[in-house]
């Protein structure tokens, strides 16, 4: 695995997970209440011009030296990461939380808060309410028929508790139209596959290995 320069597109904040019916179908999955306690649901916010510009390779200081190319872009702190890595699919890792619970294998079902956007920032679906914060997290199997392979990838070897972001290149996205996850609502639907073409910006939060 090789280290490459991955920044934060948004941040995880603890808060208490109250869940809300996204989507209903999967009701029966949402985790018990005295666990919500323990894995802090994501919260969506906005990127920063600074954040973006670093994650498609462009160096803010060398924007500030010469204006031309791009206005000086104000100095944000971002959030400590853990480790940030590429797999040999092109996949690429950056671990935020590293979780104590069980480990998701291959062929699992796993319960997951997830936030997907565009390359370009702009964001796509999710479980999370972008206004609310609200959450209700859905099940998804670690299976290269049933989900998008590249997200497959990102969540096999994380232990439950943990949290990472990653950028799915599109032979790993949404070649197959039946693959998870998928928005309900028809808007956010159409919005994915017509970008199916570009990468993916996927935030994950594993809360359960069933």
């Amino acid at each position: 695995m090789v280290a490459l320069p991955f920044q934060t597109l948004t941040q995880f904040q603890p808060r208490a997970a109250s869940m809300s019916p996204t989507p209903s179908c999967m009701e029966k999955h949402a985790m018990p209440q005295n666990l919500h306690g323990k894995f802090p649901s994501l919260k969506v916010r906005r990127l920063s011009r600074r954040l973006l510009l670093q994650f498609l390779g462009f160096n803010p200081i060398l924007l500030c030296v010469y204006p031309i190319v791009a206005a000086p872009v104000p100095e944000m702190k971002d959030p400590e990461v853990i480790r940030t890595f590429k797999l040999a699919s092109g996949v690429r890792i950056q671990d935020v939380v590293e979780g104590e619970g069980s480990e998701a294998h291959e062929g699992d079902l796993v319960e997951v808060n997830y936030v997907c956007r565009r390359s370009n920032g702009y964001f796509v679906h999710s479980t999370v309410d972008q206004f609310s914060g609200e959450s209700k997290p859905i099940t998804l199997p670690l299976d290269d028929n049933q989900i998008i392979k590249g997200l497959k990838e990102v969540l096999i070897g994380m232990r439950v508790g943990g949290k990472r972001r990653a950028l799915i290149p599109p032979s790993l996205g949404y070649i197959n139209e039946n693959s998870r996850p998928i928005p309900e609502e028809f808007g956010p639907r159409r919005s994915l596959f017509s970008h199916t073409n570009e990468p993916l910006l996927f935030e994950v939060q594993l809360l359960k290995v069933i």
